[in-house]
């Protein structure tokens, strides 16, 4: 469903557009000494169970791209290991709200935003502005399964970006096609423990030399209100064609 604001317009313009279609507020999220006021949806839960409601028999248009993932918090935190900016360029892909690719941006990284959700599109704008960060990072829309951008960045970020199995090829063959054919150029993937993707990471070995981080985390349960110990992975991978 597209939105039928440009996102070029003004924040108050764009924060209106999505405060007709959801009901929203800004919520800070800290990393790294860093804090960012993300728009959130005020009830993620509700939103699924009307959706699931309306849509009856027929597909349901899921509210993911609205989630703020542990992994991609978790992959915010891995940014540190980037060093300083100096230059390099940035790419998120699939990116939600923005969480990762803003504080790339807030780090300085010249940052280019995608995902093919109109919605999460329309929210990171916001974020960027509501941030002041649109001398740093902008967004676009990307559908890696056929889209190619025309250009290769330095780092590339993907959370929770290998939940379907069908689409692993093309998405390999869409970091190949964007990632700098460069030594030091790094490809970012974090991904929740139980999610396996062992068949991309087979394919991608060709391409890439991979380097594995598990990370564990505490998370609350929804059903008992307690801690509950999880962990997520986190890859580093590095072509090993270079230019």
């Amino acid at each position: 469903m597209d939105t039928a604001i440009p996102l070029t317009a003004p924040l108050d313009e764009l924060l209106d557009a999505a405060k007709k279609r959801y009901d929203v507020h800004f919520e800070p999220v800290a990393v790294d000494g860093e804090t960012l006021e993300l728009l959130q949806l005020d009830d993620v839960a509700a939103l699924i169970d009307q959706q699931l409601a309306k849509a009856g028999d027929g597909p349901v248009d899921l509210p993911y791209w609205a989630t703020i993932w542990p992994a991609a918090l978790l992959l915010a935190h891995s940014l540190r290991h980037l060093g300083p900016p100096n230059g390099r360029t940035l790419l998120e892909v699939g990116c939600g709200v923005g969480l990762v690719g803003l504080f790339a941006a807030k780090k300085g990284f010249p940052t280019l935003l995608t995902d093919i959700h109109p919605d999460a599109l329309l929210f990171t704008q916001i974020n960027i502005l509501q941030n002041g960060l649109s001398d740093t990072a902008s967004v676009a829309r990307a559908d890696f399964t056929t889209d190619r951008l025309g250009r290769r960045f330095d780092v590339i970020l993907g959370a929770e970006v290998l939940y379907l199995q069908d689409t692993y090829r093309s998405l390999l063959k869409f970091f190949l096609a964007h990632i700098a054919l460069k030594k030091d150029a790094a490809l970012l993937l974090s991904k929740d423990f139980t999610r396996k993707a062992t068949r991309f990471m087979d394919l991608a070995a060709e391409e890439f030399t991979i380097a594995e981080r598990v990370v564990g985390y505490k998370e609350t349960a929804p059903e008992s209100g307690e801690p509950e110990r999880k962990l997520c992975q986190i890859y580093r991978m590095t072509p090993k064609k270079v230019a």
